[in-house]
């Protein structure tokens, strides 16, 4: 059974304009082009869980200081759809004892790769689920199904890092090429990034950065440090951490909203801007994709082990404190794997 559950709320902020601080609320006055001043909107601070900002934004040092008191992180983006930074409270669940468990962990060749296969594990089994899903609504995808499942029976033979973001790698590709049986009007041709070259991979691309920066603020609310990773090489991006926890729930989160949002049309090609050397999202249909996503992440599922329901964007959660779990060494991380 899945629902909807009301809770703290993500503000995206596509305008540009100013915002500060009216009591305990916050005040966004959008400003056009040629800097007049549109209605202001307010937002009580008890309802924010954190800021998307894809436009502008000004704003001076004594309104961080309050949303930092207020727990509520900024995360920023450019024109282009990539992410560019994040403003992040004070990280007051950070503790000693897990940051030196987390280094020892990551500095450790055997412990680091028990968890890198364990990313990959998860990743590529919910890929299969995918693939499987629409298996069953009579689409040929028993052949990439096959080729990874293949692949997946080599991940624990892997005893370095490389060796198995190379089978994480060919997993994608081959799942990608799915991508065109499942599309009803749309092809994928491929994975192409930085920059993307048509509509497909310009919502992949808009659509995994929206998960990492989810998964960097699930993060933010565990005593795990974003920076220090286990399968991808930190320093890639500064927090790598996400980026690993990302490819568990890529999957499920971001390529189930993009098939929904393209076979059932709610953004055509009149929502992309498209250029010689790149396609980009326009306002239009990032405003579409982050409604879809959102329902997505509100949705909740009755948790076999915990008995209750619980959102996918607190699945996500839970996915850190298990890894938490595993760094102590309390028990041992099994990633999240959909069962439905």
């Amino acid at each position: 059974m899945i629902f909807v559950t009301p809770m703290k709320k993500t503000y995206y902020l596509f305008n540009p304009g100013r915002i500060s601080r009216k009591d305990n609320t916050l005040k966004f006055t959008p400003v056009d082009e040629s800097g007049r001043e549109g209605q202001p909107k307010y937002i009580p601070v008890e309802g924010v869980s954190d800021l998307y900002c894809f436009g502008s934004l000004d704003a001076n040092s004594a309104l961080y200081n309050f949303l930092g008191k207020a727990g509520i992180s900024v995360h920023f983006f450019d024109y282009y759809e990539h992410y560019t930074g994040s403003f992040q409270p004070k990280e007051y669940l950070l503790a000693g004892k897990m940051q030196v468990q987390q280094t020892l962990h990551y500095a450790s060749k055997d412990k680091r790769l028990k968890i890198a296969r364990k990313f990959v594990e998860g990743a590529a089994f919910n890929i299969s689920k995918n693939l499987k899903y629409y298996i069953n609504r009579e689409k040929d995808l028993s052949a990439q199904l096959e080729k990874i499942q293949e692949l997946n029976s080599k991940i624990h033979g892997c005893i370095e890092i490389p060796e198995l973001m190379g089978i994480e790698g060919n997993i994608r590709q081959i799942y990608y090429d799915a991508f065109d049986v499942i599309l009803k009007e749309h092809a994928m041709e491929g994975r192409s990034k930085q920059p993307p070259l048509n509509e497909v991979n310009a919502l992949v691309s808009f659509g995994n950065m929206m998960c990492y920066t989810m998964c960097l603020d699930q993060i933010y609310h565990t005593q795990l440090n974003p920076t220090i990773s286990f399968l991808h090489e930190p320093g890639f991006r500064r927090y790598s951490l996400a980026l690993d926890i990302a490819e568990i729930f890529k999957p499920i989160l971001v390529d189930r909203v993009i098939f929904r949002v393209l076979n059932k049309k709610e953004i055509q090609s009149k929502d992309f801007d498209i250029h010689i050397n790149k396609v980009v999202l326009k306002e239009s249909g990032k405003r579409v994709f982050i409604k879809a996503f959102e329902e997505r992440l509100n949705e909740t599922i009755k948790h076999r082990t915990l008995n209750k329901h619980v959102s996918y964007k607190h699945l996500v959660k839970l996915e850190c404190y298990k890894l938490s779990k595993h760094i102590l060494e309390m028990e041992t991380y099994q990633p999240f794997k959909i069962w439905w």
